[in-house]
């Protein structure tokens, strides 16, 4: 059977982000899964310590009961779109519920299947708030460094990868790229949190300025940085993106398609960090990887303007809020509050934060950073600059690295791009002694690769 997968795989499966036709066999099939574990087509067992890909929050072990609710809404109504004016109870209900687990001011929710396609409908949103407003000239968007946002044709305008980027042509949207919050390599007095915010800030609004103020519709952020490696904002950071805002007349979206639903401790990341957004985007955890959803939350005043009498929102999905994922999403929420499971992240993430810490004594790693369960290790190579040669980018990143985390049943994320990365994001289930064991097995990992950079 395996062999049979194989064949029909690279016969007839064209997978996400990969070189197919260089993939030979390489192909890792996943074939099933229980607790914060999933099995191979050979039966080996491995920490899944990427969720999926930031998906399965609550690991793999909920499955009968979300099949009890999926069976229950199947039965009842497999399919009603939200479209014109109609809708189904189950929208209508977590659109309810999320209204009461978002931030202050966040009351209504436009669902969709995906994260990009929750960032396309934040900037659709933010376009024809400004445009009721008689601002239609509101048309270019700000974003950070190193960003990824989606790869629809909007959301990968917000999207700063020369190598996901480049092959479609210009952007779409006119955006502008700021820097993001990453320290590593910066002057000695930006260690200061005070300072930093501050100069961040400054080149936003200079930014702001450079473009002109009525041109900006939206600033889109992570509350921690997914792409370059979890980077964490300073304090001040969000409350200060809020003045500017304010001050400037565009909209705040916070990107929580990644750091929503506990992955940092709290419903939304943000408010660990005093986001007050106007729009946030989500997806991924809003149905623990159970079935495919998206979000765009949208605050009050803004509503209030694309909801003026008459107005239309001309954008839609067929399955956005479809009956099987809100229903999927509903008991997920009621496990995640049954259970404890932010609860869980907030107990055990000082442990996660200090393994982690510990592996920063390594000649190989040149930074640790990140919150709750969600963590990177940015590595350093053996140029005078801390970069990778050919060679040992190829011998460390690409190689022995992935190849030795997998080896000791750990399957983590390892980037090989202009700054190596290696990073993990578990499930919110993990107990104590998981969170160690994948913390031990890095630092195996890890020192292997750093007594090979020194041969």
């Amino acid at each position: 059977m395996t062999t049979d997968l194989h064949a029909a795989a690279a016969k007839h499966l064209l997978l996400n982000m990969t070189s197919n036709g260089s993939l030979g066999d390489d192909l890792f099939v996943v074939r099933s899964g229980e607790g914060p574990y999933v099995r191979d087509d050979d039966g080996t067992r491995y920490i899944d310590g990427l969720s999926g890909l930031y998906c399965c929050q609550l690991g793999y072990s909920y499955a009968d009961e979300i099949a009890e609710a999926a069976g229950k809404q199947l039965r009842e109504l497999c399919y009603s779109p939200l479209w014109s004016a109609s809708a189904h109870p189950a929208a209508i209900e977590l659109a309810e519920r999320l209204a009461g687990l978002a931030p202050a001011g966040i009351e209504h929710t436009f669902f969709s299947s995906g994260g990009a396609e929750a960032v396309e409908t934040a900037w659709k949103i933010a376009r024809r708030y400004h445009a009721l407003r008689g601002e239609p000239g509101r048309t270019k968007v700000i974003a950070r460094n190193s960003a990824y946002h989606g790869l629809t044709v909007g959301a990968l305008s917000f999207t700063d990868d020369p190598g996901l980027t480049e092959p479609y042509g210009p952007p779409a949207i006119d955006t502008r790229f700021v820097a993001n919050t990453n320290r590593l390599g910066l002057a000695p007095e930006l260690a200061d949190d005070a300072v930093f915010t501050a100069h961040l800030l400054g080149e936003i609004e200079e930014a702001v300025l450079a473009e002109g103020p009525e041109t900006i519709a939206m600033l889109i952020a992570e509350p921690v940085q997914n792409r370059g490696g979890c980077i964490t904002p300073p304090k001040g950071y969000w409350p200060g993106l809020r003045a500017l805002a304010d001050r400037y007349g565009f909209l705040l979206v916070a990107d929580e398609v990644i750091t929503g639903f506990g992955r940092l401790g709290e419903w939304f990341g943000g408010s660990r960090f005093g986001a007050r957004p106007d729009l946030v985007t989500v997806a991924k955890g809003i149905t623990a990887g159970y079935a495919p959803m998206g979000a765009t939350l949208a605050g009050q005043r803004v509503a209030e303007v694309i909801n003026r009498p008459g107005a239309v929102l001309n954008h839609g999905y067929t399955f956005g809020g479809h009956p099987l994922s809100a229903a999927i999403s509903l008991r997920t929420i009621e496990i995640m509050e049954r259970d404890q499971v932010l609860q869980n992240v907030r107990a055990l993430e000082g442990g996660l934060a200090n393994g982690m810490a510990a592996l920063a004594g390594l000649p190989i790693v040149a930074d640790v950073r990140g919150a709750g369960f969600f963590y990177a290790v940015q590595l350093a190579g053996d140029l005078p600059d801390g970069g990778f040669s050919d060679a040992a980018r190829q011998a460390l990143v690409v190689d022995l690295t992935p190849r030795r985390l997998r080896e000791a049943g750990l399957l983590a994320r390892v980037y090989n791009r202009a700054a190596p990365l290696l990073q993990i994001a578990p499930p919110l289930i993990s107990d104590r002694p998981l969170l160690d064991r994948i913390a031990e097995i890095i630092a195996d990992t890890l020192d292997e690769a750093s007594r090979a950079l020194a041969r």
